[in-house]
């Protein structure tokens, strides 16, 4: 991946932007993995919403990016990134592409990234955006994520960006690393929380609100 991509990718009002997006939402609210703000700081997640939502890009929410789909508010995904302790040399499927952008973010913390999205317009449009920034350590599938990618696990994490109903599916699960960190938000009695999952040991993170993870056939 070329980081310097990103770098001239954005004007210095954009990247004033991202820092005071850093200083003022993430840290104040219990991000400290460096290396995740770091990759907040420099990710232009203005290249991946819509031209005409591009002005509220480092608003502290969601923001619509067709298909009934949304990017989730920076904390969400930096929180996401911070529960999966990344050192750097993993490999990890995120579920649910959406535009691009948690991937691009998972991009700088660790050396490959498979990403799964069931919209096959979202899947090109993010993978047209990601390699026009660079990014060359993200390999996009099409396809039910609630079935995962078999042939390229294990991972070393898992990261989920839809909620589950009841729980995991158990495909996921299966093609974790022993002991290796899995995030997703999961719906219980109608209450959306983000939760960790590690060694089958759940633990509730916050309560969130995410568009529902289909399984199955469309």
């Amino acid at each position: 991946m070329s980081r310097k991509g990103f770098e001239a990718s954005s004007s210095d009002k954009l990247a004033r932007l991202r820092a005071r997006m850093v200083e003022r939402q993430l840290r104040p609210r219990g991000i400290e993995d460096e290396r995740v703000l770091q990759a907040m700081g420099e990710v232009p997640r203005e290249r991946f919403v819509p031209e005409s939502e591009r002005a509220r890009a480092y608003d502290d929410g969601a923001l619509p990016i067709g298909n009934g789909q949304t990017v989730s508010q920076p904390w969400i995904v930096a929180s996401m990134a911070a529960l999966l302790e990344l050192k750097g040399p993993e490999r990890v499927l995120e579920v649910g592409t959406g535009s691009g952008y948690s991937a691009a973010v998972l991009s700088w913390l660790c050396s490959h990234v498979v990403t799964i999205e069931r919209h096959e317009p979202l899947a090109r449009a993010a993978g047209e955006t990601l390699g026009s920034l660079g990014v060359r350590n993200v390999e996009i599938r099409i396809g039910d994520g609630s079935a995962g990618v078999p042939d390229r696990a294990p991972f070393d994490a898992i990261v989920v960006t839809a909620a589950a109903e009841a729980g995991v599916p158990p495909a996921l699960v299966d093609q974790l690393v022993i002991g290796a960190p899995l995030v997703c938000p999961i719906e219980r009695r109608r209450h959306e929380r983000l939760v960790l999952v590690r060694n089958g040991v759940e633990q509730t993170i916050a309560p969130v609100r995410f568009v529902p993870l289909v399984e199955g056939g469309d």
